[in-house]
């Protein structure tokens, strides 16, 4: 189905002005919400506002102002023409500052995304602009203004066109350095392992349909059996695994499990029998604290594997993007 553009507008930098249009990245029809009914008949309830002041007086609309708290329950009132001189004319213009390399914004600033899709005549410049910026790696800082307010946005390229990024001010975003942390140092026997388990479970692309709302799933599936009648009854609940404390045998029975499951498939597809079980048997690599008993651990390893021992003790860098948005750096 072809997307409805939510609204228009141009993408300008320098002398160059392209026309473009507004498309939603969400669905929003997709999520599950629920309204306040009266118990006894089941009617929707309609929102009063009262004033506990003046006996819980029902207050209309008509009568209402808007307040900013200054102090506690101290307010300065301001009146509808007063907001409509301060708010920002909405000029339907993303006015480009700088181009800055994509990698270096955080996910973090990202908030709201929309699609940016060219409007008549504007085409040719569009995909200009896209390319530019996927040759350079670089997504373009900007300025909207748009329902009263100056957005900070990004646009940024993809291998299909262009997305418009809300993003955070920074007085917006906490600093990291509130967040209590106590630094310890780490150990390299449990690098080598925890690096192993990553390994184990990583993939070079992002396939977001592999993941599906299980809670939402789980709701629409009581609604329906409502909705026909059926009597709903609670699932009993799981009871709480054991945990692991020590994290030296938290990791050794990660990367057991994980080899369990793939000797599993193994042997589902055909394999020499009884070869996934005898791969699952084969104890992780031992990793003692001294130098000594590390070495002795690594022996039997490079015996059993050479090549995949020497990829897990290298480092691997971290890819960052700021994909989405206010966001694609993190929160972009």
């Amino acid at each position: 189905m072809v997307a409805r553009a939510i609204g228009t507008g141009t993408i300008s930098f320098g002398l160059v002005s392209i026309p473009i249009k507004l498309f939603s990245c969400s669905q929003p029809s997709s999520g599950v919400s629920f309204n306040m009914l009266h118990g006894k008949c089941k009617s929707r309830l309609k929102q009063q506002y009262i004033c506990p002041r003046d006996n819980n007086e029902v207050v209309g609309r008509e009568d209402m102002v808007k307040g900013y708290e200054f102090q506690k329950d101290q307010y300065v009132a301001f009146t509808e023409e007063e907001l409509k001189q301060l708010a920002e004319e909405s000029t339907k213009s993303i006015d480009i500052t700088e181009f800055v390399p994509l990698a270096k914004v955080d996910p973090v600033y990202f908030d709201g995304a929309y699609y940016l899709g060219p409007d008549k005549g504007g085409a040719r410049a569009y995909s200009l602009l896209a390319e530019v910026m996927r040759r350079t790696s670089r997504c373009a800082l900007a300025k909207w203004a748009a329902r009263g307010k100056q957005y900070l946005v990004l646009v940024r390229p993809t291998a299909d066109g262009l997305v418009m990024q809300q993003l955070l001010y920074a007085d917006e975003v906490r600093a990291f350095s509130e967040v209590p942390l106590d630094r310890t140092d780490v150990r390299e026997a449990e690098l080598k392992l925890a690096m192993q388990l990553v390994e184990q479970i990583s993939s070079d692309e992002f396939h977001p349909e592999n993941y599906e709302d299980g809670v939402k799933k789980r709701i629409l599936e009581v609604i329906q059996r409502k909705v026909e009648g059926q009597e709903v009854t609670a699932a009993a609940t799981e009871e709480p695994r054991a945990q692991i404390i020590d994290l030296m045998e938290a990791l050794k029975a990660s990367l057991g499990a994980k080899a369990a499951a793939a000797a599993a498939g193994s042997d589902a597809a055909g394999g020499p029998p009884g070869a996934g079980a005898r791969a699952a048997a084969a104890p992780a690599p031992a990793a003692g604290e001294d130098e000594e008993e590390e070495s002795a651990a690594r022996k039997p390893a490079k015996r059993a594997g050479g090549g995949r021992e020497a990829a897990g003790q290298e480092g691997r860098p971290r890819a960052a993007g700021r994909g989405g948005g206010r966001g694609g750096s993190s929160k972009s």
